[in-house]
């Protein structure tokens, strides 16, 4: 090879080198100056990352599945309250075509739904979807919690949960799959008002009429929960749960003795109860005249 033969060659290697560099270069360039890809979310859909959540306007959807009319309304009203979108479908099979359809960001499934067995539910919606299940059931059972927990569901919790409480869940199951929570504003409760009873939350006072109720923190919140229940019927362990945070244990008889002083508290016979009444097997219900009236059937009362 002459030695010009060789200064071309030399002159070739280092201009592909060179170009080589400059097309590298540029490419980091744009990468590094582009916006970040999304991570692809459930159903092939891209979640948003907690900076580009934050400053948008999204909200969170809400698929509820239940026939429970009454507890419809209510978890529907508390999650539109604290700003989510809530669907709801009455039956198991429209829910399972509902969360094959379209994203949500969370599904709510009732233990109490019909036509299919909430577990097989939770099970079939689990074998196409990776969204947060989260079940809803009448009475916290361990057995039913495990075997929720097993076939795919998220978390599991009573219905006569604390409203607080059940909102803090939910976001917290979302943000577990990846999605950022923009929190809404909490309204203000100060007072709820039952008839002649009334509660002031800010100052955890208790008023039966103009006479005020002797009361410990404990019993409050028991007289708050049936309060905010009145005219059905609470379990135990409902009532444990709002008052501890849910640590109680299954044969734990300690919220008959808080029941008794609150008995005490509003002058009730313990024998004729007039205003917190013994649901044998059950629970308690408080007893508002104008609510028992309304109800169908008779009530096997204490």
């Amino acid at each position: 090879m002459s030695k010009t033969d060789s200064i071309l060659k030399q002159s070739f290697i280092e201009f592909t080198e060179n170009f080589r560099f400059d097309i590298c270069t540029k490419i980091v360039k744009k990468r590094a100056n582009s916006p970040p890809l999304p991570h692809r979310g459930t159903q092939g859909m891209p979640r948003k990352s907690v900076s580009n959540f934050e400053s948008s306007e999204v909200i969170l959807r809400i698929l509820l599945i239940t026939n429970d009319v009454r507890y419809l309304e209510l978890a529907s009203a508390i999650l539109n309250n604290q700003g989510f979108e809530v669907e709801s479908v009455s039956s198991a099979c429209a829910g399972i075509q509902r969360a094959s359809q379209n994203v949500r960001h969370a599904v709510i499934v009732d233990e109490d739904i019909a036509d299919i067995h909430w577990l097989e539910l939770v099970r079939r919606m689990r074998s196409f979807t990776t969204i947060p299940i989260l079940v809803a059931c009448g009475a916290e059972n361990e057995d039913n919690r495990v075997a929720g927990l097993n076939v795919g569901a998220d978390d599991y919790f009573s219905k006569g949960i604390a409203q607080a409480q059940f909102v803090a869940r939910l976001r917290a199951v979302i943000r577990r799959a990846g999605w950022a929570v923009h929190e809404a504003p909490v309204p203000v409760v100060k007072e709820v008002v039952v008839g002649a009873l009334r509660l002031n939350l800010g100052t955890l006072t208790a008023f039966l009429g103009e006479t005020p109720l002797d009361l410990t923190r404990t019993e409050f919140e028991v007289l708050l929960t049936l309060a905010r229940s009145a005219g059905d019927v609470c379990t135990r362990e409902q009532l444990v749960e709002s008052s501890k945070g849910g640590v109680w244990q299954v044969f734990d008889r300690g919220i008959d003795m808080h029941i008794s002083s609150i008995r005490r508290a509003l002058g009730d016979e313990s024998k004729e109860p007039r205003y917190i009444k013994t649901v044998r097997g059950m629970g308690y219900v408080l007893t508002i005249p104008e609510v028992l009236a309304a109800r169908k059937g008779p009530q096997d009362l204490d």
